[in-house]
């Protein structure tokens, strides 16, 4: 079996810790409990980094560049563990490209000034002599470069994180969507949609777009339920625009924020054959109440919004995308992570658009909360702690 064929399920009645969902944030979360010597189920409604939802695909942005300075320390300790995943799986998993930050919303100095303070190495460059190093791109403003960022193969990921933690132990179950989690005695029971049961004795809710659609059939406390910040999930549109050129050099990630648009764009990867570069619209999807009511339909109106954003910031791509595609985003109202837990309950929501590069320390901390060690999980993903938006 190779590391992305789907896994074989096979039949599983209990376990001391239950994962529900095999993105990266539940992956993540199940390696860190099985490689801690925990009995561990992990449990995926389809198969892990699933199609139709947040962590599928090889091109995820891996960046430092955050104002908000507990992002970017997060990026850092994440940083070893996508090293650690990559020393142990003996393959890479994030592709060096380096990344740049323009526009007066991403503010490009204070982007630097907090990356000085940690010591990540960068540049802040002036316009022109960014638009010079990187002609490909028509900057509006001064550029922040920072050459350790790049491109997270989001599907290898999980695997390897699943592969790890099947090794470590853990149990895998495949096709069992969860339809409810009843409290038995002391713990929980897990029921499928078709009448299977799981029992375990703490769970780790790490659903993505679905979590809204659970949250009501998880036997939670009232104060707790009614401390979790309203999610919103969003069905993004993305296109792939080929290059006019061949490169001679890799192109970098990009992070634009202006007043009238804000975008990201990466190299496209094996979703794409590599011909070009993905480019996106950020949080400016459809709006839904669960991943359940994708429809996969591109937005027209998105579509001529991004074709003329390539037009005008991108000269080195040709402005007719030679394939587009949806995702899945799952946001809190200040783009904070959820990561709390009450009475053997956990939930884990690594979302709002920014989570992929996090994985490592999301299941670090999810499995901290699981295991009663939630002090080591900063305030702001607690419940009940104030919340400002993230400077992302």
């Amino acid at each position: 079996m190779t590391s992305l064929d789907p896994p074989v399920p096979g039949p599983v009645t209990g376990s001391r810790y239950v994962v529900i969902g095999a993105g990266l944030a539940g992956a993540a979360t199940a390696w860190h409990l099985a490689r801690d010597g925990h009995e561990v189920t992990l449990v995926e409604r389809t198969r892990p980094a699933a199609t139709d939802g947040s962590s599928h695909g090889s091109a995820r942005i891996f960046r430092y560049g955050y104002t908000d300075r507990l992002y970017a320390e997060l990026v850092v300790r994440s940083r070893a563990g996508f090293d650690e995943l990559e020393a142990l799986v003996g393959r890479q998993l994030i592709t060096p490209t380096g990344s740049v930050d323009f526009g007066e919303e991403r503010d490009p100095r204070a982007l630097a000034a907090v990356l000085a303070g940690l010591g990540v190495e960068h540049e802040l460059l002036p316009r022109a002599q960014a638009q010079h190093r990187f002609p490909q791109l028509a900057p509006d403003t001064d550029v922040l470069w920072h050459p350790g960022a790049g491109v997270i193969d989001a599907e290898g990921t999980v695997q390897a994180m699943v592969d790890l933690a099947v090794g470590a132990g853990a149990q895998l179950a495949t096709d069992w969507p969860v339809a409810e989690v009843r409290r038995v005695g002391s713990g929980y029971r897990l029921l499928s949609e078709d009448g299977r049961t799981i029992d375990a004795e703490r769970v780790v809710v790490a659903a993505g777009g679905w979590l809204p659609t659970l949250l009501p059939r998880l036997p939670l406390p009232a104060g707790f339920r009614s401390g979790l910040p309203p999610l919103e999930v969003s069905q993004e549109n993305a296109y792939h625009f080929p290059y006019r050129d061949t490169p001679e050099q890799s192109w970098p990630t990009s992070i634009h924020g202006s007043a009238a648009i804000q975008t990201y764009t990466l190299p496209g990867g094996r979703d794409a054959q590599f011909r070009g570069q993905k480019v996106a619209e950020f949080n400016a999807g459809l709006k839904l109440s669960t991943a359940a009511h994708q429809t996969g339909v591109i937005d027209p109106a998105n579509r001529a919004r991004v074709i003329a954003y390539v037009e005008q910031y991108l000269p080195g791509l040709v402005p007719e995308p030679y394939a587009q595609t949806t995702c899945l985003f799952t946001n809190t109202p200040t783009e904070d992570f959820v990561i709390d837990g009450v009475d053997g309950i956990t939930i884990v929501s690594a979302c709002s658009g920014h989570g992929a590069k996090f994985a490592p320390v999301t299941g670090e901390l999810a499995a901290a909360v699981a295991t009663g060690d939630g002090a080591r999980v900063p305030d702001r993903f607690r419940l009940g702690a104030a919340k400002a938006p993230v400077r992302a």
